[in-house]
């Protein structure tokens, strides 16, 4: 019996898949941990014949290369791609039978990456499902702009024919199941949906819907800043890494942790910003596990620098070293557990001010207040605080002599970004307030917006800081 297994990695945005018949299997875009899917493998009692990317990637390091040979299976990708490993090369349009009555047939798809295959997937010569990668997506596709500037208009041309040439070849009953599209970079939009079809998609994806030109030009209005880190994926993967390496690190103790900030390495605070704020380390920085700890942290940090971890748990450790292990951050210089009574060993933990819109707007009422906003840049067009200075999260370190003198009070869409970008301004001797509180909340504070949402009165002169 067919059964298509969603493998999710929600802090990265992306999907991996087991598809089998009960018996032989295959998997569509891995991740590097590989435990999670030869644990669904074994759950659903299958053996993984075929491994299959969609694309060269560009937000995870695969774990296509190692599952193969993990599993004695064998590894497809795009003839067209220029890797560095042994695999099968596989030609548009040919097909990979995984079972008797299961194959896969791949599909030009080019628009995320020039050489990009979507696979059909037939039972019994019936076309079911079709794996996306980063072509058509729910209710979006994937960017056309990480393979740089010369080649983005091009590719958004492509995107839009491969995703009618997907509508016009399928039946509308045909599931559809992308790599991207649940909070990716990789991906154009966002949406809320977690499941779709050629049908759903017909009648709602905005690339079915426009004229070619009207939808490029609107696509390409929409894209913002993707993670630096994406340039090292691509060469990662075309090179084929080995498995993540998850044992645990090693401990480190008060005055080892000491040293490594003294070193300017990076010592990363795995807890909720409550607690962060409450009492931490000073010099510490706070990513925390309830957010896309990864994507920031592998953004800001200067490669190749040292990252030692701190979580009350083991386990929280584990979890963070898994998902710096997925963007190519492969071992932890240490770690320790516990807080930060056993990571000073003496001391009082240094406090970060933390505070709400209502907060913001009553210190304002007293007195003039600095407010920086860390979001980025097509959020601060749609709408931000009048009088605020912008500076994106990812561009924070290099712009830190350019923010104003005095206490800052830093705020972003729902507090996370304002801790992470709090804790690097407070290691950089700024007195900071982390506003920790939903950005919609600001207007019921009665602090004023401007934007393209709330357009300035006539005759309004612009406001200092808006970039």
């Amino acid at each position: 019996m067919l059964d298509v297994v969603v493998i999710d990695t929600p802090t990265l945005g992306d999907r991996s898949y087991l598809v089998h018949d009960g018996t032989l299997a295959a998997v569509v875009d891995p991740q590097r941990d590989l435990d999670r899917v030869l644990a669904a493998a074994a759950g659903a009692g299958v053996q993984i014949t075929d491994v299959v990317e969609t694309h060269i990637h560009n937000d995870y390091v695969s774990g296509g290369r190692a599952l193969a040979e993990a599993c004695g299976a064998r590894y497809h990708v795009n003839i067209a791609d220029d890797v560095a490993f042994r695999r099968h090369a596989v030609h548009p349009g040919e097909w990979i039978h995984v079972s008797a009555t299961l194959a896969l047939r791949a599909v030009a798809a080019p628009g995320h990456t020039h050489t990009h295959l979507a696979y059909v997937l037939e039972e019994r010569g019936a076309p079911v499902a079709v794996f996306t990668g980063g072509s058509l997506l729910y209710g979006s596709t994937g960017r056309t702009d990480l393979l740089g500037p010369e080649h983005t208009l091009e590719l958004a041309h492509a995107q839009w024919a491969t995703a009618h040439r997907l509508a016009a070849d399928l039946p509308d009953d045909t599931r559809i199941y992308p790599t991207h599209s649940f909070g990716s970079f990789c991906s154009a939009g966002q949406s809320d949906v977690t499941s779709s079809s050629i049908g759903a998609e017909r009648r709602a994806n905005p690339v079915l819907l426009q004229a070619e030109e009207a939808w490029v030009a609107a696509m390409l209005a929409g894209l913002d800043a993707w993670p630096a880190y994406y340039a090292r994926m691509g060469p990662a993967n075309r090179a084929g890494e080995a498995a993540a390496d998850l044992s645990p690190p090693v401990p480190a103790d008060a005055a080892e942790l000491r040293r490594r900030i003294r070193d300017g390495e990076w010592v990363v605070d795995l807890r909720h910003r409550k607690a962060f704020c409450e009492g931490h380390v000073a010099g510490t920085l706070n990513f925390g596990l309830d957010g896309s700890l990864a994507t920031y942290l592998a953004w800001l940090i200067r490669w190749g620098t040292p990252v030692t971890l701190l979580g009350e748990t083991a386990a929280d450790v584990a979890a963070a070293q898994r998902e710096l292990a997925r963007v190519g951050i492969d071992r932890p210089a240490a770690a320790a557990t516990g807080g930060p009574a056993a990571w000073l060993d003496g001391g009082d933990p240094a406090p970060l001010p933390r505070a709400t819109f209502g907060d913001l707007a009553a210190a304002r009422a007293r007195e003039p207040v600095a407010v920086l906003d860390v979001r980025r840049h097509l959020e601060w067009a749609e709408s931000h605080l009048a009088g605020a200075v912008h500076v994106p999260l990812h561009e924070l370190q290099a712009r830190l002599g350019a923010l104003p003198a005095g206490r800052l009070w830093v705020h972003c869409l729902g507090g996370y970004r304002a801790a992470v970008a709090g804790s690097l301004l407070a290691r950089a001797g700024r007195r900071v307030v982390v506003v920790d509180d939903d950005f919609d909340q600001a207007a019921a504070s009665g602090l004023p917006l401007e934007g393209a949402a709330h357009p300035p009165a006539a005759g309004r002169s612009p406001l200092p800081g808006v970039s």
